[in-house]
């Protein structure tokens, strides 16, 4: 199992952090606004009660479950078309705003929430809504006043019941204190008359009570009235614009990975060696147009680095296997292997090495352009005329110990020319003059050129781009070039980040650090060579180093 490297996942992140900033600032940006934008909301609230379990001393589970049942039948009734239709007819308007109908838990109560733009709506709106759910009830308008009169009734005769008690109370007490027979008499006989008439009040009273609906189960009191209010909701503007950010950068960051997931470039050098099971010998940071020979105008301390860390590898894959001649292809065009080949070129002149450069892409040549050099003749003029020496054609450049052959004319069977016995022969003549011969070639995808000649010679190097190569057209590519039995040395990828190009080039054990002193650099690059004879065969890179020569010619 494979070690687990953070950083890997937090790539995408990095690199698309643009892309979370951005989400993030539109949709804080817009929740502000919206938010702002909104007209200030007003709710009024009231609660009811159904039957009088509540207000029963002695209340019955019977009772009160029946009660908690029918509050949520109400509740329900309240959302329904009839009741919303009734209470827009009453109130006189075509739409009734938002508005919650909640059966309390484990309660016979029900809350009524009505939210409005108008504070006096939303009270009216839930006044009627209760009107209208007594109008459903068994009690309904007409019975209701009926039964307001039957408790009006009900305290006067309570009232008259205890005025005629105390009355008799207080014939009594006078009873006790008479002597004339007269008066005694005719006390009690007002004390008879006074018990006469509790006994009907009593009587009165009992009928009437049984005739109330006081405790009746299915039966709405309201409890709290709706009120008119008075401040506006609040709308949380802080924390819905917290919300608004962090969705905001949730979607950005989900953006990301899955464009990481949609994209088939290849965007991590580490990754190369595992999915192409190629080393990686340089990987070289993004050029400018304008400086594209960076190993003579020193416009890229990385870039420099990066080609000095390139022909530190070969240096070290020459000690083991001879490489005298190097194609460079890559799969598709734009890919920076005309740049890559010139520049490693010139870094191994620079070391001392007899460097021929042939450009070998009889396509789109661009040699001559990089170095400002006639392509009157080339390459094609040889292979067309066997009788003209190559090295008269070999131009001469103002890098010592590099020299160029140019394509030439371009001609109509590119392919051909390249394979033909003559090309072969060339090949090994150029050899012979030279430590080593770099062919910069067409695309693989695009001509069968890069394949004929990586047959033909010592070592193929692929060049890569981050972030426009696809791996499914690189492992294409060495599916090709590995059906020729071409011998693939390794990989290049360029057009890394600055921050990349600064880290060590590790397939062969040799660091190229920073870059903030160039004798550092220059003793980090050649450590290895240095400790080599000064006298060797014309291999390939088994020579020592020579000092470096400045684009004036002078060694540095």
């Amino acid at each position: 199992m494979g070690e687990f490297d953070l950083g890997v996942y937090l790539q995408p992140l990095r690199k698309w952090w643009w892309l979370i900033l951005l989400t993030t600032a539109v949709a804080g940006v817009s929740a502000y606004f919206f938010l702002r934008s909104q007209t200030a909301l007003y709710t009024s609230q009231t609660t009811i009660m159904i039957g009088a379990g509540l207000q029963d001393p002695n209340p019955n589970n019977s009772q009160l479950g029946l009660a908690e049942q029918l509050a949520e039948a109400y509740a329900d009734i309240a959302g329904r078309a009839p009741l919303r239709q009734a209470t827009m007819a009453a109130l006189n308007i075509t739409k009734l705003p938002d508005y919650t109908v909640e059966p309390v838990l484990n309660s016979p109560l029900i809350e009524i929430v009505v939210t409005a733009e108008d504070p006096a709506l939303a009270q009216a709106v839930a006044q009627e809504l209760v009107n209208q759910m007594i109008l459903q009830s068994p009690v309904g308008q007409e019975e209701h006043e009926r039964q307001q009169f039957l408790v009006e009734q009900l305290a006067k005769l309570e009232a008259g019941i205890q005025e005629t008690e105390d009355e008799i109370v207080r014939k009594q007490d006078e009873l006790a204190n008479m002597f004339s027979a007269r008066e005694i008499a005719s006390t009690q006989d007002a004390i008879f008359a006074l018990q006469n008439k509790l006994s009907s009040l009593r009587m009165n009273y009992s009928s009437l009570l049984a005739n109330s609906l006081q405790n009746a189960t299915n039966r709405i009191t309201i409890l709290e009235p709706a009120a008119l209010p008075t401040e506006p909701i609040d709308q949380n503007l802080i924390l819905n614009l917290l919300m608004a950010l962090v969705v905001g950068a949730v979607l950005g960051a989900g953006g990301g990975y899955l464009l990481e997931f949609l994209d088939d470039s290849i965007q991590n050098s580490s990754e190369i060696r595992p999915r192409l099971g190629l080393p990686l010998l340089a990987s070289i940071p993004a050029l400018k147009q304008s400086n594209k020979l960076i190993m003579l105008n020193g416009a890229s301390p990385a870039g420099t680095e990066s080609y000095r860390g390139l022909r530190t590898n070969l240096q070290h894959m020459a000690l083991t296997q001879s490489i005298n001649s190097l194609v460079m292809t890559g799969p598709t065009p734009h890919e920076g292997k005309s740049v890559t080949a010139a520049n490693i070129c010139i870094s191994l002149a620079l070391a001392g090495k007899r460097v021929i450069l042939i450009d070998a892409d009889l396509h789109r040549p661009k040699q001559h352009q990089l170095f400002q050099l006639s392509n009157a003749a080339g390459l094609t003029s040889v292979l067309l005329d066997s009788s003209l020496d190559v090295m008269t054609i070999v131009k001469t450049t103002s890098v010592p110990n590099l020299r160029i052959l140019t394509s030439g004319p371009l001609p109509h069977n590119p392919s051909e020319l390249l394979g033909s016995e003559r090309m072969q022969q060339l090949l090994d003549t150029l050899k012979a003059e030279a430590d080593i011969v770099v062919l910069d070639t067409p695309p693989v995808s695009a001509v069968v050129d890069a394949a004929v000649l990586a047959a033909q010679v010592d070592g193929v190097l692929l060049v890569l781009r981050a972030n426009k190569t696809s791996w499914t057209v690189a492992k294409r590519t060495l599916e090709i070039l590995r059906q020729v039995r071409a011998p693939i040395i390794g990989a290049v990828l360029n057009g890394i980040s600055l921050k990349q190009s600064t880290y060590s080039y590790i397939e062969y054990g040799y660091g190229i650090h920073t870059a903030s002193k160039k004798t550092s650099r220059q003793q980090n690059a050649f450590s290895l060579l240095s400790k080599q004879p000064k006298k060797q065969p014309p291999e390939f890179m088994t020579n020592g180093d020579a000092k470096e020569v400045t684009k004036d010619g002078h060694a540095e």
